[in-house]
């Protein structure tokens, strides 16, 4: 079965790579993009060699559709997916609020069709390896969990639509706890259940947070930390990085899964400094191999909807600690 994917907006800084990914496999067809911003995705369309179309056209011609809107506009999307029974990727995180992430899952549900969350961590080499080394007991009983997501503050931050609060619902809070939070999830099979968060804000042109520490607890009662901020120098040798350190009881493991990378260093002429090129396996591809593989096979994708509203609660519970000033109990799933 050939998967026939439309995407939906252009607005999410990974529209064109996704693009990219899902024309190069072979298992996948593009049948169009619906756009929100016409001349922004008329460009991409173009650069692309795919058309725009209306959303009715493209929910009739689509089997699946990747959804790379901004987070506030997520549920006009998915909800138009889901009543046309067309399967959905819907980049992170999944809405702004619960009650709207829970209703999107149910509506999914309703329809039959599958709901995936673009979360590329668990598909990198290292922490596809880490997952073999935590299963086979080799860490012992986990004692500590220390993660960071760290970036440098982008263009996309400071012009962008990312640190927009009215349409992404926060700052970094929002872009980064889902990632290590995710890789938590799928490598324990534990659940996050308390969150205590410190927020600020470093840069003044930001309406948002752009430092977070959150404190967390895991459902076994383990401490699990994560540096999810913004603060990178602008000389920083790469965008950021994505760890998990776990201490065990017989061993400790630290995930880098952007660590493949090439190191330049040059002491002089027009770019001098470090700069760091990944090298390693494409996170993202296997995102794209795995969604097409579950809707052709018609099973649920790696990192789904129920994914998406459990780490939601945690980015929720993280600015209603910062507003309370104290921990907040993150509800235990019902499925």
């Amino acid at each position: 079965m050939t998967v026939a994917v439309g995407f939906c907006s252009g607005a999410h800084v990974h529209t064109e790579l996704l693009i990219e990914l899902f024309g190069a496999h072979d298992g996948a067809t593009i049948v169009g993009l619906a756009t929100d911003n016409r001349e922004r995705d008329s460009t991409i369309a173009e650069r692309h060699g795919i058309t725009v179309r209306t959303p009715e056209v493209l929910f009739e011609l689509a089997d699946a559709v990747c959804v790379c809107s901004t987070t506030a506009t997520h549920d006009r999307w998915v909800h138009a997916a889901a009543d046309a029974g067309v399967a959905v990727l819907c980049e992170k995180p999944l809405a702004t609020e619960m009650e709207t992430a829970r209703s999107l899952l149910a509506a999914c549900n309703e329809a039959g069709v599958a709901l995936g969350m673009v979360m590329p961590l668990p598909f990198s080499e290292p922490a596809r390896r880490a997952k073999r080394i935590y299963d086979d007991g080799r860490l012992g009983e986990p004692q500590l969990l220390v993660g960071t997501n760290r970036a440098k503050l982008r263009n996309r931050h400071e012009t962008g639509w990312s640190a927009d609060p009215d349409a992404a619902g926060g700052g970094a809070v929002m872009d980064h706890t889902v990632h290590i939070v995710d890789l938590v999830r799928w490598l324990t099979g534990r659940e996050i259940v308390s969150v205590h968060a410190e927020l600020a804000t470093m840069h003044e042109a930001l309406a948002v947070e752009d430092v977070n520490v959150l404190s967390m607890a895991l459902d076994d009662g383990t401490p699990f930390s994560l540096d999810g901020s913004w603060d990178r120098p602008s000389n920083w040798e790469y965008w950021g990085d994505a760890t998990l350190t776990i201490c065990g009881t017989d061993g400790e493991l630290t995930v880098d899964c952007y660590g493949e990378t090439l190191h330049e260093t040059r002491p002089a002429g027009d770019r001098p400094g470090s700069e760091s090129i990944y090298a390693g396996n494409e996170p993202m591809a296997g995102v794209v191999a795995d969604f097409i593989d579950a809707v052709a096979s018609e099973r649920p994708p790696l990192i789904d909807g129920h994914d998406g509203v459990r780490e939601l609660a945690v980015c929720v519970g993280a600015y209603e600690s910062a507003r309370t000033g104290g921990p907040v109990s993150i509800p235990t799933p019902k499925h």
